[in-house]
């Protein structure tokens, strides 16, 4: 995707900010109870495997950093801080990696010349991402015994999320892309389109 550095910085300070005022005061009521935990889509990590989608490995590490950090420091936290930070920024690195390695131009051309990844890599990576995500969240508690939920608890629960995941990032991925479409257009590609 052919974006100017400030447009996309600016489109993704917008989209983890909204993601993460979703997902901290809109999704709790309607959480899914599994193991005693409440399981919500998470809205944070989608943002953050769009920006790996649609950039690259370097941008998908430092958005799911400070989008994870975001998260650690947000209320109601009862956890310890970074957990989010290094779960986000390994999910960041892993979906960068899978999508950018061996595939040059991934997705349909769109007419402002960015690429819309197909249907099927957003699925498996947001599958992915959720996965690698609650796993290395859940694990860091472990290991820190900031958790007190079972091995089998946080199994279920990393189902359910990944499921719930899956099914949000067909509305969150496609937004996201369309805010960095919007906000992180290059003024070239934007002359490029007007004269044809």
């Amino acid at each position: 995707m052919r974006t100017s550095s400030t447009g996309r910085l600016v489109a993704v300070l917008v989209a983890t900010l909204v993601a993460l005022l979703v997902q901290v005061t809109v999704l709790p009521p309607f959480a899914w109870e599994v193991g005693g935990l409440g399981v919500v889509p998470d809205v944070v990590l989608l943002v953050v495997v769009a920006s790996a989608l649609a950039t690259d490995t370097r941008y998908g590490m430092l958005t799911g950093f400070f989008a994870g950090l975001l998260l650690d420091l947000a209320p109601p936290a009862d956890h310890v801080a970074g957990r989010w930070a290094l779960a986000l920024m390994v999910v960041g690195y892993v979906v960068g990696r899978l999508a950018h390695d061996d595939t040059a131009d991934v997705g349909r051309l769109e007419l402002d010349g960015t690429r819309r990844p197909p249907v099927t890599l957003v699925l498996a990576a947001a599958a992915g991402g959720s996965f690698v995500g609650t796993s290395v969240y859940a694990l860091s508690g472990l290991f820190l015994g900031d958790s007190s939920a079972t091995v089998g608890d946080l199994l279920e629960v990393a189902l359910v999320a990944l499921v719930l995941d899956t099914l949000a990032a067909l509305l969150v991925v496609p937004a996201t892309y369309w805010l960095f479409r919007r906000l992180g257009r290059d003024r070239v590609a934007q002359g490029l389109w007007a004269r044809t």
